[in-house]
């Protein structure tokens, strides 16, 4: 099988995902925000009997409060995130939103405690720019530790460069897929989303990695072969082990996002699409990307953009 002569229509299969993505992300709100990154209120609530999570919820969508996010925190208690609750007015006689949602409690069963709390976004703005820079400096460091260790191989430069784009090409995937989810389903963005794409990350490095260990190795033992016979061979020999850790950690997730709670669905959807696109990008994008390159497509297509000046003007 010739994985490496399908080239052209992976890039055009990553062309179709990718551009309804960025289109998404550039028409604003480019993603749903939660309240973590708006700001909002914290109830830590405490009953004294048993009292489901759904019951808590019906209440909750009573009083509009639909985007309320509720987790189990103990026996008979609940941490519930949602959006900022009104002040009441003595004087123009309007109740709190807290006394109104106690009360509201109340009617299931006795609350033993209920704590209310602000949160700020500004701390999570501060968590999504930290991991922004992050991302840039692990970005940097993983081109010059390809670089490095690939050296013995030509052109090992080349090796950083294509992990690079197929880790932007993964982030991009999960980002534009939450931002079409957003304007139609209102699916919000949290800090579990930040935890799931950095996890993602992670993971779509080491699978790189992975084929191009094994390419560096079919380029030594077969120096005299072109790059694409040995990049195809390559893909070959790992394909059946990428598949495998691929589809068993997406049972794993799947049965956790049908099984799991609310607080963790945004962090496993992460997981989900970017265990799918970064299997894909590690032997459809990255090491392709070596090929054309190879080959001089990549500098043929950026003067056909007029990006590079042609052979003649230069």
């Amino acid at each position: 099988m010739n994985i490496v002569s399908k080239r052209r229509w992976f890039y055009l299969l990553s062309a179709i995902i990718l551009v309804p993505s960025i289109i998404s992300l550039s028409i604003p709100p480019s993603l749903f925000l939660g309240i973590e990154f708006t700001g909002g209120s914290t109830i830590s609530v405490k009953f004294d009997e048993p009292v489901s999570e759904s019951n808590v919820r019906n209440i909750l969508n009573k009083l509009n409060h639909s985007e309320a996010i509720i987790q189990p925190s103990g026996d008979n208690e609940f941490f519930i995130r949602l959006s900022r609750l009104r002040e009441g007015s003595s004087e123009q006689g309007i109740r709190s939103e807290r006394e109104v949602i106690e009360e509201a409690f109340e009617v299931i069963t006795t609350v033993a405690r209920l704590d209310v709390a602000s949160v700020s976004g500004v701390i999570a703005s501060d968590t999504v720019r930290n991991a922004f820079i992050a991302l840039v400096v692990a970005s940097i460091a993983i081109l010059f530790y390809i670089t490095w260790a690939f050296r013995q191989v030509p052109n090992p430069f080349r090796y950083g460069v294509a992990a690079i784009f197929a880790l932007i090409h993964d982030v991009l995937v999960v980002l534009g897929i939450f931002s079409i989810l957003g304007k139609l389903m209102h699916l919000e963005v949290n800090a579990m989303f930040i935890t799931g794409l950095l996890t993602i990350i992670g993971y779509s490095v080491n699978d790189t990695i992975v084929v191009f260990d094994r390419i560096r190795e079919n380029v030594s033992l077969s120096p005299a072969e072109r790059l694409e016979r040995n990049v195809n061979t390559s893909l070959l020999q790992t394909l059946g082990r990428s598949m495998n850790t691929s589809l068993t950690l997406l049972i794993t997730v799947l049965a956790l996002l049908l099984l799991g709670g609310e607080s963790i669905r945004n962090f496993l959807l992460v997981l989900m699409i970017g265990l799918i696109s970064g299997t894909y990008s590690s032997i459809c994008v990255a090491s392709q990307i070596l090929v054309s390159w190879e080959l001089g497509e990549i500098g043929r297509t950026l003067r056909r953009i007029r990006l590079l000046p042609s052979k003649a003007e230069s």
